[in-house]
């Protein structure tokens, strides 16, 4: 494969460099001075499921929950409330703080006596000592999967590749929350498992190419750098049709969840979609890049040694 008449993804490192610091830096200030929009997973509060068994609409719901707090009924703070079910007669509503039991009866009083039916519950609550917890373990977990997959990849192919999958891996991680933090989506427990989701699939990609990467390396010649970036544009060549078959094949799946999908479903999806964007992304034009910067170093002073 001629790699000149082809797009040279390591010269063009820096433009894509810059791309993806820019967005993470514009994640990461969203982050420090707005914090992340967590849902009741990380957040000590309230999550109440109503099943209506009649056909809810948004504005009568806001009426009734706007009602309870006017009468001091509720004096917590609720986001806005989530309609679905196959009739649309289940209504998900958050709130602040955690309610006690008197608080839940008269919610669900008010809704039973303004649809004139008998009316079901589901409680969600999470204690402040529960939600933090949850979001240091939430941490812990990425971090572990991080370290196990760098591990693993510097006991298969060698410490360069490890070094440039983790900061890849990390990179794709941080897309998908950086994307949370700027829309102010909610982050919760199937948001963690999009994310911890989204490392293995990436991690994927890059062993791919890394694996060809190596087989490559066994018949090359490297005397210049010319010859070390020929060889790492044609590995992401060679490889180009497969990573992007798998990828389609996972992105339409993730679709179709987003669009068919329940509302408790659609941000794991809409996680997964920027995730395996990401890591398609990063594993063409980052990883390999990383690698290539690290093995030119180790050349330049093979040859400095050579020379000596």
């Amino acid at each position: 494969m001629d790699s000149k008449k082809k797009f040279d993804f390591v010269r063009s490192r820096n433009r894509f460099f810059g791309i993806s610091i820019v967005l993470l830096i514009i994640g990461l200030a969203v982050m420090l001075f707005s914090g992340m929009n967590f849902g009741v997973d990380f957040k000590a509060g309230t999550n109440i499921d109503l099943v209506v068994g009649k056909q809810l609409d948004k504005a009568k719901v806001d009426e009734i929950l706007n009602g309870l707090g006017a009468s001091g009924d509720v004096k917590s703070h609720h986001a806005d409330p989530t309609i679905g079910g196959n009739n649309s007669d289940r209504v998900s509503i958050r709130f602040d703080d955690v309610l006690n039991d008197d608080a839940v009866n008269k919610i669900q009083k008010a809704f039973a006596t303004a649809y004139g039916v008998e009316v079901s519950k589901e409680i969600n609550t999470v204690d402040p000592q529960l939600a933090k917890e949850l979001l240091l373990k939430a941490v812990y977990a990425v971090a572990i999967a991080s370290v196990l997959i760098c591990v693993y990849v510097s006991i298969r192919f060698e410490w360069r590749f490890a070094i440039a999958a983790i900061i890849a891996i990390l990179h794709d991680a941080f897309m998908v929350i950086a994307v949370f933090a700027i829309f102010r989506l909610e982050v919760n427990l199937p948001f963690l498992a999009a994310v911890l989701t989204t490392i293995g699939y990436s991690i994927n990609d890059k062993i791919v190419i890394f694996d060809r990467i190596r087989e490559n390396l066994r018949f090359a010649k490297l005397k210049t750098d010319e010859d070390l970036i020929a060889l790492v544009n044609d590995s992401i060549w060679q490889t180009m049709a497969r990573n992007i078959n798998t990828v389609l094949v996972v992105l339409i799946a993730a679709g179709c969840l987003y669009i068919f999908g329940s509302e408790s479903i659609k941000l794991f999806a809409l996680a997964k979609l920027v995730g395996l964007t990401s890591g398609a992304y990063s594993s063409i034009v980052i990883a390999c890049s990383l690698w290539y910067l690290l093995k030119r170093k180790s050349l330049r002073s093979s040859k400095k040694k050579a020379a000596a």
